[in-house]
């Protein structure tokens, strides 16, 4: 059965990852992605490697891993869109899609007659989604915004890190570009929710996604706390704000996570550790009261996970249905039998020959599950495919556009 998209067409004209993530999960659930690109040139991740894509030979490709994580199930056409040829051939993509992605500075696109106002008279059904650091208005507008840029204004790096006065305490990124990621679901969406009032109006819009937008939005309950108790959170390491315990813990020979819910799984955590006191303790006998007395819980349970391994800990607190864990590398993650039970590690042939693993997307659906048809394309690998078939341009022009270096 065809994808849940699969009678869609975006343009995205969209680099680096959130816009890319936004137009590689239309494309997993069946849309057709026509990803536009600079001649000789490209997406600017294709070049942000090591590591990068191994050819049969075992040499490095053109292509970092960086790029091939964000650019599934797309076709890569090369047009210069800074030439008049080049706008006219965009003008023309736009006006045989339904959705175009964005991501270039605000007024980027007007100079070209690549705007929204330009593109909508020309295709009133157009979905146009703009990606920018900071939104069509405001008095940052104009700002450049990258993902860390972001997660230091937003917040989240005043509540990611060690607490202050621990050692190695300060400020703290996430580990993966969290805004960027996040953007793109949140554009996505928008996008479907847009396509969805297309079908009962028949008008296409414009969205205004903004990455310190979702950043704020996402900081869910940490804002909620501040908004409703007037309190800025602090930084707490791996400890949760509202709930104790809820952290990483020491054991005999590494680390584990305890992740308490309700007081019952609390309960049975006291008889594994063999406290069954815990629950009737003054202190500790509710939620509320072990986040009072914080530090006094986490030392006492502590003094005791450091007297098993994690294995052992898992193995019991499992077998009475607490939530725990190891704290994995990524090399163990993909080695989890859950995470292979599941195909996580996707095996795809890429254009070159060449076989590699790509991130499955996570969506299971039971009539439309995502679609793997293409492998992220090699530069412009698509362009006379879509500017014959597509456009219709015959062989004469296209070689004058190749000559006149606008594709």
């Amino acid at each position: 059965m065809a994808g849940a998209l699969s009678h869609l067409r975006v343009l995205d004209l969209s680099r680096i990852l959130a816009g890319p993530w936004t137009g590689q999960l239309l494309g997993d659930l069946g849309a057709e992605v026509i990803k536009v690109e600079r001649p000789g040139v490209g997406d600017d991740t294709r070049r942000w490697g090591p590591p990068f894509l191994k050819d049969a030979e075992g040499v490095d490709g053109p292509d970092a891993a960086y790029f091939l994580c964000a650019n599934r199930n797309k076709k890569s056409v090369t047009i210069d869109f800074t030439q008049s040829e080049g706008q006219r051939l965009v003008r023309a993509l736009a006006a045989k899609s339904d959705v175009l992605i964005e991501n270039f500075k605000l007024g980027g696109l007007a100079a070209y007659g690549l705007d929204y106002a330009s593109l909508s008279a020309e295709n009133p059904r157009l979905i146009y989604c703009s990606i920018t650091g900071f939104g069509q208005t405001g008095p940052y507008a104009s700002r450049a915004g990258y993902d860390f840029l972001i997660q230091g204004m937003g917040g989240l790096m005043s509540v990611t890190g060690r607490k202050d006065g621990e050692p190695g305490a300060g400020p703290q990124k996430a580990g993966v570009a969290l805004v960027d990621i996040l953007t793109g679901l949140y554009a996505s969406n928008a996008i479907l929710a847009a396509l969805a009032h297309r079908t009962e109006t028949g008008r296409g819009q414009h969205i205004d996604m903004a990455l310190l937008d979702v950043q704020v939005a996402s900081l869910a309950n940490q804002a909620m706390n501040y908004l409703t108790g007037g309190m800025a959170p602090v930084r707490l390491g791996n400890a949760h704000p509202n709930i104790v315990p809820y952290q990483d813990f020491p054991t005999a020979d590494g680390d584990m996570i305890v992740t308490i819910g309700n007081e019952a799984q609390f309960a049975r955590l006291a008889l594994v550790a063999g406290h069954p006191e815990w629950p009737t303790t003054p202190e500790f006998a509710t939620n509320s009261l072990r986040v009072r007395n914080r530090d006094a819980f986490v030392a006492t349970f502590s003094a005791v996970t450091v007297t098993r391994t994690t294995a052992e800990w898992i193995a019991q607190l499992e077998a009475v249905g607490v939530p725990c864990g190891p704290i994995n590398d990524i090399a163990q993650v993909f080695a989890d039998p859950q995470v292979q039970s599941r195909g996580l590690a996707l095996p795809m042939r890429h254009e070159s020959g060449v076989e590699t693993r790509l991130v499955a997307n996570p969506i299971r659906m039971s009539e439309t599950p995502p679609e793997y048809r293409l492998a992220p394309p090699m530069l412009g690998s698509s362009t006379i495919e879509i500017l014959t078939e597509l456009l219709g341009l015959p062989p004469h022009e296209i070689e004058a556009l190749r000559t006149a270096c606008v594709i």
